[in-house]
């Protein structure tokens, strides 16, 4: 086949699965999760993907192999992909010996030991510590392990079942003394409409209350309208949101901006996750939050309201 022709020649995505073997549902998860691939459409309205692509994809699957991870290589050019590949090291692994135990649990469905082995280790680190330095590496690998097609979404929706009867159970066993604070915020928890990912905003909770929050979730897709009437009702000093990578930009910044306008002015709006909305021009109202950083920011809404509060009138 002449240079030319491979430039222009395009592939089904049934030739794709075969010449890189990467699973059709894989690609497709790619191209919702990463826009990456983004195939074009044929006369019948069937996926079609040019050589470039397909290139890259087949540079993917390799590095995959190697141990790197689909969301830490997929903004890389070919060529960049190459150099990495050339490079022979296997991509470092931020995965403890623990971690892929507990994914080995998840692909075997030993879900009652899942959750046993969760309880031990959150009785030894602490509800903060559980969060941050297991629950959040171990779900970002369950959900890589998904986009890969190594694990079926039964089991991540079993992992996600399993991890949220511990974590429910961890934050309503907290001591109530462990909350009291001379200025308490109180934060309403939810996600926006067509955001049916609730681990992010479990693991925000878990945090928060940690922190000596007072919480209130409200589940996920919750229409902009309730939230600003939850706010108003539970008296909310912050509406709290966790996005997906998967979530669309223009219909998340377009619904902050919607909330922004139906909350009272007094009321902040936190959110984190991994939408583009957070790190691509966020609006100026929103304060993004990573969970690492969950104490700190609880603390400087501390210190600024006991200011507001020692401020004469």
């Amino acid at each position: 086949m002449s240079t030319d022709l491979q430039y222009t020649q395009a592939f089904s995505i049934s030739d794709v699965e075969r010449d890189t073997g990467l699973a059709k549902e894989t690609l497709r998860v790619w191209e919702r999760r990463y826009a990456f691939p983004q195939p074009q459409r044929d006369a019948y309205g069937e996926r079609s993907y040019p050589f470039d692509q397909v290139q890259k994809l087949r540079m993917v699957k390799h590095l995959l192999d190697m141990g790197y991870r689909p969301g830490k290589i997929m903004q890389h050019s070919t060529g960049e992909l190459q150099q990495m590949a050339n490079g022979g090291a296997s991509a470092p692994r931020a995965t403890a010996p623990e971690l892929t135990a507990y994914l080995a649990m998840c692909r075997s469905h030993r879900m009652g030991e899942l959750g046993e082995a969760m309880r031990r280790s959150l009785a030894m680190l602490g509800l903060k510590k559980f969060t941050t330095d297991l629950v959040a590496p171990l779900t970002g690998l369950v959900g890589e392990a998904w986009a890969c097609g190594d694990l079926a979404v039964y089991e991540e929706h079993l992992y996600s079942e399993t991890l949220q009867t511990v974590m429910r159970h961890a934050i309503f066993s907290l001591p109530e003394a462990s909350r009291a604070s001379t200025r308490t915020p109180r934060i309403l928890l939810t996600t926006l409409p067509h955001e049916r990912h609730g681990l992010g905003l479990l693991m925000a909770e878990a945090l928060c209350v940690a922190g000596g929050a007072h919480c209130q979730s409200l589940g996920v897709e919750t229409p902009l309208a309730d939230i600003a009437a939850a706010a108003r009702g539970q008296h909310a000093d912050i509406v709290a949101l966790s996005f997906s990578s998967g979530s669309k930009e223009r219909q998340a910044r377009d619904s902050l901006q919607q909330l922004r306008d139906a909350l009272p002015a007094r009321v902040e709006i936190w959110a984190g996750g991994r939408s583009p909305v957070l790190y691509k021009r966020p609006p100026a109202f929103l304060q993004v939050l990573d969970l690492r950083d969950v104490e700190g920011t609880l603390a400087d809404w501390r210190r600024r309201h006991q200011r507001e509060t020692a401020a004469p009138h």
